[in-house]
């Protein structure tokens, strides 16, 4: 985020979010929800507070929180990377390159506004 705005969004990465999560719930909060707003998936759960309310194998979408106090209940990390540098104050904290955390895959994808968007999923 920069200056308590996203950056980028992109309609190809959320339905990659969608077909991750269908099999389970996906907590997100207002902010998030604005994304998606025009999408009716039954897993999406709405909540300010969803970071303490999703349970074992659910999924969280991070935006604007953050996720550091959460991490020793954090199963497993997916991160998505642009193809660009973008302006930020605001940023994913947890540090997936520390002893605790594993790189476990990686997987480039092309999205509906950046040729390539880079999927990597952390486990412990």
């Amino acid at each position: 985020m920069f200056n308590g705005r996203r950056q980028s969004q992109d309609r190809a990465l959320r339905q990659r979010i969608l077909d991750l999560t269908v099999s389970s719930r996906l907590w997100i909060n207002h902010y998030t929800q604005k994304q998606f707003a025009e999408t009716n998936a039954p897993q999406l759960n709405i909540d300010e507070d969803f970071l303490s309310e999703a349970a074992p194998g659910e999924y969280c979408f991070i935006e604007n929180v953050s996720v550091a106090p959460y991490e020793k209940w954090v199963e497993k990390i997916i991160l998505f990377k642009w193809n660009r540098k973008y302006p930020g104050d605001f940023y994913f904290d947890i540090d997936v390159k520390g002893k605790e955390w594993h790189l476990a895959s990686t997987e480039d994808f092309q999205g509906s506004s950046h040729d390539k968007i880079t999927m990597e999923v952390y486990t412990r």
